[in-house]
């Protein structure tokens, strides 16, 4: 888990900053890459990962569907790679923040505890 969020906060810190450094940014272009620098850290710190996960999927999904790319910082970023990003934020979104994160410090570990059913009992 730690690796899943150190790998979409990176990239979602990266595609922000270098847009960043853009000579002529827009406006919306400017607002996604402030979205996405600061779910990048949040991501990278394990803080409200569930909300900073989704809200980088969004701002994935925006840049991938955008004509011409706002969060494109060269030539070796592409839709594949905004995609790519998109599918790691959703699995966070799904799977959670995990143990070594700022969420487990501050709300606790969650265990899922299955009952156990004797056996010889019938499901009705």
């Amino acid at each position: 888990m730690l690796l899943l969020r150190a790998t979409a906060g990176i990239d979602l810190g990266y595609y922000g900053y270098a847009h960043l450094l853009r000579q002529d940014p827009k406006v919306s272009g400017m607002v996604l890459a402030a979205v996405a620098i600061v779910t990048g850290i949040a991501l990278l710190l394990g803080y409200l990962t569930p909300v900073a996960a989704t809200l980088g999927a969004l701002t994935t999904l925006a840049a991938g569907l955008a004509w011409p790319p706002p969060l494109s910082p060269g030539p070796d970023a592409s839709r594949l790679s905004s995609i790519l990003l998109m599918v790691i934020a959703v699995a966070l979104v799904c799977l959670g923040p995990g143990a070594f994160s700022l969420d487990a410090r501050n709300y606790g570990r969650r265990e899922i505890i299955i009952p156990h059913r004797p056996k010889g009992s019938s499901q009705e």
